[in-house]
């Protein structure tokens, strides 16, 4: 397996200034599609799914793109100043400044909910870029998580510690407790897909788990109901929990991907 070419890119304005890694790809066959990779909330480019990804991508002739958010992997900035806002706008300027074929995006977690608010700004305000997305891979969607599954789901104790101290610690199922700040959980509630749902316009696969502890199946079943126009399908995994990782789960991920690069 040949090494991706690492590229960096800067966004963001004066104290706002970040340098984003991303590695890149190029697509091995003529006209083929290239994969857009979207993390989830405190992962990277370097987990398992966007590895094993990449080296299929490689093998299979097609591109492949992953980023870093910043505050996460090897990216600037401090994760405590991330916001959906923060990390949409880094995911849109790595589309436009790193990618040209056209692409299946594929989103992880938070990286699903991602990718949905970043078709639905490419559709509003870049309809030449829109044009470019042919598909989406949803992996266990965290969609409006921040109000969903955290500021309905915290405990009183943890509200009152967001509000008054702009930070709660939040026990993980994989590894320290991270912090969950006042401003990831106001900023998203500019972005919430439940506050505007649209039609995508082009096909949505949805991949879950039935075992998954941190995106209930429920809540991820509930995304068909905010995606008109009959695009959107999904495939429940059993006995999957939230990573998806397994070399099961990657199998059906690539299934499903070449039958979306292909559509």
């Amino acid at each position: 397996m040949t090494e991706a070419v690492p590229q960096s890119i800067e966004v963001g304005d004066g104290a706002t200034r970040r340098r984003i890694a991303i590695l890149r790809r190029e697509p091995g066959g003529s006209g083929k599609p290239g994969f857009f990779w979207l993390s989830g909330f405190k992962s990277d480019m370097a987990s398992t799914k966007a590895t094993a990804l990449d080296a299929w991508a490689e093998t299979h002739g097609y591109g492949c793109t992953r980023f870093d958010y910043s505050g996460h992997g090897i990216s600037e900035g401090r994760f405590e100043e991330g916001t959906i806002g923060r990390w949409l706008d880094e995911a849109e300027a790595v589309f436009m400044s790193a990618t040209h074929e056209p692409q299946v995006v594929i989103g992880s977690s938070m990286g699903g909910y991602i990718a949905l608010l970043l078709l639905r700004r490419l559709m509003e305000a870049r309809p030449e870029a829109e044009r470019r997305l042919k598909a989406l891979l949803l992996i266990a969607p965290a969609w409006d998580m921040t109000e969903e599954l955290m500021w309905k789901a915290f405990p009183p104790d943890a509200r009152k510690a967001l509000m008054t101290d702009g930070v709660f610690l939040r026990p993980s199922l994989y590894g320290d407790p991270y912090p969950i700040t006042r401003a990831l959980i106001e900023d998203g509630r500019s972005h919430l897909l439940a506050a505007r749902p649209f039609d995508p316009g082009r096909p949505v696969h949805i991949v879950q788990g039935l075992m998954d502890p941190d995106v209930p199946w429920q809540h991820a079943e509930a995304l068909l109901g905010l995606l008109s126009g009959g695009w959107a399908e999904m495939t429940k995994v059993p006995d999957g929990e939230h990573r998806l990782s397994r070399p099961q789960d990657l199998a059906l991920m690539f299934d499903v991907l070449e039958r979306l690069a292909k559509s």
